[in-house]
């Protein structure tokens, strides 16, 4: 007799839910032990709608992306050895765009958060964008054939800038700045412009006896002196990681220096530090902030059988700021890495940089016009391809050696209208998935089978 198709239905749930819920695990068994209170945030995040579960759960994504997934082989038209290792940004979904300042003093709208960075497909990036592209505007109850179109806006906008890079001499100089930016990638620029680092700086810390120091509160913790002494040699050996021509006239003086906890919810269960440090001049309103985060394990590096790049990174914060540098060009000046001593004595790897005012993220609240959405997602997927085309000459790296837009041009060849088919059935398809998966994890979460994280 024929199995039941409820039956059939509930045992392929069962499954897929053992897959999360094991996935999860393996991402961050370490990390809910250390940090089962900031999980239990994270994961009460999470389960708030479906989105919210997508940008929690790149681990998931590349466990079905990559060989064996369940939607492994969705991109093979589109590799060969070349294209399947390149840089890749690792998590780039719709809300991972924003501003900074760059090492020459521009600000610039570019892809941000590199703590997934890694080697990989390059169609991977694209696929996580617009699945996350499809989901949000769902959520805002656009209908599927306008989802369509701006997924084609994003895929094209990525081809063009591509072949803008196979055409130019100088692939460093195109940027989205107050020049070049329209509608909402403008916006966000401007708010960028009206920051200062005075209110930064003031919303941190205070000036006691003529001398600024972190300003006590929710978040702070006060080091003890062992402790303290650990992260100011951490610091020192920082130094070092950073190119001498970025250095400029920062002065390095060490003015204080604080455990933080509360940053975003991908950072749940990973110490982090904030030093303030003298910076350009004496004068109260030139210090700066940097922040020292333990770094971890890149979600594709899970998927991708790559021994020459494990072998090139001494720790994930050297891998993450390698990363970075070979995808952001002229990326922010004091970009570096460390290391402190793990709970077992062990070094573990740390990721350091600026905690700079001129850093806005794009809002998506206030985006759901069809003609704000199409104005904007072009200037995203040009923004895509400037990450994997273009590679900082100070990154040191020699993993991609290859032109990536000439391998991904050459690649796509004439079949614009074929990839922009494949990468809108993908993003449909796993939105869907991705819907029924936060359904699945809350039930679970619930349920208390995340036996690290109790719910209550």
């Amino acid at each position: 007799m024929d199995q039941p198709e409820a039956d059939v239905v509930d045992g392929a749930e069962a499954q897929r839910t053992d897959l999360i819920i094991s996935t999860l695990v393996e991402a961050f068994e370490p990390l809910m032990a250390a940090d089962p209170r900031g999980f239990r945030t994270k994961f009460r995040k999470m389960a708030r709608d479906p989105y919210a579960f997508y940008r929690g759960t790149a681990c998931l994504f590349y466990a079905d992306v990559g060989p064996g997934g369940a939607f492994g082989g969705f991109d093979e038209r589109w590799l060969d050895d070349e294209t399947s290792r390149v840089w890749i940004q690792g998590d780039l979904h719709a809300e991972n765009f924003g501003t900074y300042l760059d090492a020459e003093g521009r600000l610039v709208f570019d892809v941000n958060d590199f703590d997934e960075a890694y080697l990989g497909h390059w169609t991977w990036d694209l696929a996580r964008f617009c699945a996350s592209l499809a989901m949000i505007c769902w959520q805002k109850a656009l209908p599927d054939t306008l989802i369509d179109e701006l997924i084609a806006a994003y895929v094209r906008g990525y081809v063009e800038q591509v072949e803008h890079y196979r055409e130019v001499e100088d692939d460093s100089e195109w940027a989205l700045t107050l020049d070049t930016a329209e509608g909402a990638v403008l916006d966000a620029l401007h708010v960028a412009k009206l920051s200062t680092r005075v209110h930064l700086l003031d919303s941190m810390t205070v000036v006691d006896d003529y001398r600024r120091r972190f300003a006590d509160g929710s978040g702070v913790r006060r080091l003890e002196d062992d402790e303290l002494g650990r992260v100011k040699e951490a610091f020192a050996a920082y130094l070092g990681t950073i190119p001498e021509s970025r250095r400029g006239t920062v002065t390095f003086d060490v003015l204080d220096v604080v455990g933080r906890s509360g940053f975003g919810v991908g950072s749940a269960g990973l110490p982090a530090y904030n030093i303030l440090i003298e910076g350009y001049t004496q004068a109260l309103d030139n210090d700066v902030v940097l922040s020292l985060k333990q770094a971890n394990v890149a979600a594709p590096s899970r998927v991708v059988d790559e021994e020459r790049a494990r072998r090139h990174f001494e720790h994930h914060g050297h891998r993450t700021a390698i990363s970075q540098r070979a995808l952001q060009a002229r990326a922010d000046r004091f970009l570096g890495w460390t290391v402190l001593p793990g709970d077992d004595g062990e070094d573990v790897g740390y990721v350091v940089s600026e905690v700079s005012p001129y850093e806005s993220d794009l809002d998506w609240n206030e985006l759901s016009e069809p003609d704000e959405l199409a104005l904007l997602v072009p200037q995203l997927g040009r923004a895509t391809a400037k990450v994997h085309c273009v590679a900082d000459s100070e990154s040191d790296q020699d993993l991609v050696t290859v032109s990536v837009e000439e391998a991904v041009g050459a690649r796509i060849g004439g079949d614009v209208d074929a990839l922009v088919a494949d990468l809108t059935t993908f993003a449909h398809e796993y939105a869907n998935r991705s819907r029924s998966d936060h359904q699945l994890f809350v039930d679970a979460f619930r349920g208390g089978a995340l036996q690290q994280v109790a719910p209550a």
